[in-house]
């Protein structure tokens, strides 16, 4: 079995199973603690209310057999419970079968949730995470070495991201080539961090310095994951770190961490371990089985690649098996926020006084400095930004949350960071767009102020439970 077995890489697949399952439990516990607003019985975009219109074929999900709120969070707190586990190493103290079945419980109740999801799990990290969980089915466990084949399929995983997101840039914005992208993305991208007012004050120089470099990690390097060591170990590194500072200029959920996690598997050199007894023959047969299959799958992905029409994070069968990666096509030249306020006022008047809600990630308040949430993902807070962008981004969504907010609802209210009416819920809300821009060095020091944001006019007109949200107005 020395074709099948790579025993001296036991380290490496011990850094993908708990980098992995690590972030399946960041991805279990938001979905646990964010979906009763978002997608429950009567969330904004209740779940029931989209299996009636998609079919088993179209959204694989178990939620199709049964759905209620509870059981959703039993999934939830489930799949959290078995990620722990895994975390801990309590697959080295079962079967191996038993190991292959944890992790296909976790992707089959994350894959349910991401299936029925809608506009808040329209993300690629989504489908990177099904996907690397997929392959961990086959890593194994104590009982065998690890397979050579699904090492492979990680580092074919892996440059499928880097190489996909770099051909998306290169053959997107020009900003990408002509290398200033980096003036505008930090103050552009949908969730700064605390960091990311600095970076964005960086030397231009460097901005174009930054951009070089992301070709060069991206475009070049990731054909290195294919060498021998130590090039495979090198090319490994630098992806580590161009993601390690992407990690400390935004938030990209867990993006990055989990593209770190894959590099990890590549980085960690061959290491002398005895070898465990051969590998069950079904075991073998399996895992050749799937290496076919992803295989067969990759043409679809391959053919996206080298297609001047690229698509970015696009998924090429409900499973979200064998997915095309890649962000940030084209970069925004200004930043516009929608800010949610609220009145108590009996009648909307020139002296009504309105009341900002605050949101945990997404800018708001000027004075406010971003705050660090990734991996932990706030689905909320990225459709705002995508809102912002355009009115169709919109759609389905706002209005729910709108009327919600009338209603002080506390599922809802749990998702933002500050609810201006404690004691009873605003008579009126509504949606008002500003264009914002960091503020320079000097006008921190004077107004101690990261943003500084000028008003654009109504996103939405004021709501209220006596009457219909206006459809958005026109995004600038």
């Amino acid at each position: 079995m020395d074709w099948f077995s790579a025993p001296q890489y036991w380290l490496g697949r011990l850094l993908l199973e708990r980098g992995i399952a690590a972030i399946y439990l960041v991805a279990f516990l938001s979905a646990a603690l964010q979906f009763r607003a978002l997608l429950g019985t009567h969330g904004m975009l209740p779940i029931p209310r989209f299996l009636a219109r998609r079919s088993f074929r179209q959204a694989p999900s178990i939620f199709h057999w049964h759905y209620s709120d509870r059981f959703f969070a039993a999934v939830c707190w489930a799949g959290a419970l078995l990620a722990t586990a895994i975390v801990a190493g309590g697959t080295d103290l079962v079967p191996l079968w038993a190991t292959m079945l944890a992790w296909l419980a976790m992707w089959v109740g994350y894959l349910s949730i991401v299936n029925v999801g809608q506009q808040w799990y329209a993300f690629g990290w989504e489908s990177l995470l099904l996907e690397a969980g997929f392959l961990a089915v086959f890593l194994g466990n104590a009982e065998t070495a690890p397979s050579v084949l699904v090492l492979w399929l990680f580092r074919w995983l892996l440059f499928r991201v880097e190489f996909g997101a770099g051909l998306i840039k290169l053959r997107g914005d020009s900003c990408w080539r002509d290398l200033s992208c980096l003036d505008y993305h930090h103050e552009t991208q949908p969730m700064p961090g605390p960091l990311s007012w600095f970076f964005h004050h960086l030397p231009k120089p460097l901005h174009r310095v930054e951009v070089a470099g992301n070709h060069v990690a991206q475009l070049v390097v990731p054909f290195g994951l294919f060498a021998p060591q130590p090039i495979a170990a090198a090319a490994a590194a630098i992806i580590i770190v161009t993601q390690l500072w992407l990690v400390a200029s935004g938030n990209f959920a867990w993006l990055n961490w989990l593209t770190i996690v894959l590099a990890g598997g590549v980085l960690v050199w061959p290491t002398a371990a005895q070898a465990p007894p051969a590998p069950p023959v079904w075991f073998v047969v399996v895992v050749v089985a799937v290496t076919a299959l992803i295989v067969v799958l990759s043409y679809w992905p391959v053919r996206n690649l080298v297609s001047s029409g690229q698509r970015m994070n696009a998924s090429f069968n409900p499973y979200r098996l064998v997915n095309t990666y890649g962000a940030f096509g084209s970069v925004g030249r200004s930043r516009y926020e929608v800010v949610i306020e609220g009145t108590d006022a009996t009648e909307l008047t020139e002296t009504a006084v309105w009341r900002e809600y605050g949101f945990k990630g997404k800018p708001g308040d000027p004075r406010r400095l971003p705050r660090q949430w990734a991996p932990y993902h706030l689905r909320l807070d990225w459709l705002m930004w995508f809102a912002a962008i355009s009115p169709s981004y919109a759609e389905g969504w706002l209005e729910p949350f709108l009327l919600r907010l009338l209603h002080n609802d506390p599922p809802t209210l749990r998702l933002l960071a500050r609810n201006p009416f404690p004691q009873q819920p605003p008579r009126y809300v509504r949606a008002q767009l500003y264009r914002y821009r960091y503020t320079t060095p000097s006008e921190l020091r004077r107004d101690r102020a990261w943003w500084h944001r000028t008003p654009i006019g109504p996103y939405v007109r004021p709501v209220t439970l006596r009457g219909e949200a206006h459809p958005p107005a026109a995004s600038a």
